[in-house]
């Protein structure tokens, strides 16, 4: 189990829903996307994810989601997010997406981030001060954790 302190807050819109009138699965992906940028320029204020050529670039690679229970509109949404697994060039990162109205879990998973040189278009090994935040926050080279949660 990996402890985090970090959550982003948000509210599921009119454009999320699908005919159903619940978040459409697909918008659980967008909410992630929110999460894990403002997770990682809380990591690394300086680093600007819109301009990566200066800096360091990540894609993301690979996620999977369980989708438990279906979020509604104007719900508000708290999204934990914390690294579980560094490697040289990627890590994972867990999600885990519950209501601010009543506190049930939403969806959770995870998705693997890769260091991209947009330059020369390839994969590229993470940069230290990178790693170095992740690892402060309970990366490591194993990946045994089950679930992300909130301190």
């Amino acid at each position: 189990m990996v402890r985090v302190s970090f959550v982003h807050h948000d509210k599921v819109r009119f454009g999320d829903l699908d005919a159903m009138r619940h978040l459409n699965n697909v918008a659980f992906l967008q909410f992630f996307e929110s999460a894990r940028i403002e997770y990682i320029t809380t990591l690394l204020p300086d680093h600007d994810p819109a301009h990566p050529e200066g800096d360091f670039g990540l894609i993301f690679a690979e996620c999977q989601i369980a989708y438990r229970s279906p979020a509604f509109y104007g719900e508000e949404l708290l999204t934990t997010v914390g690294p579980t697994a560094l490697r040289r060039s990627s890590f994972r990162l867990r999600f885990r997406m519950d209501s601010g109205k009543d506190g049930r879990l939403l969806a959770e998973g995870w998705g693997v981030m890769v260091g991209y040189d947009y330059v020369a278009g390839k994969a590229t090994p993470l940069p230290e001060k990178l790693t170095a935040a992740l690892r402060a926050e309970g990366a490591t080279e194993d990946d045994t954790s089950e679930a992300v949660v909130a301190e």
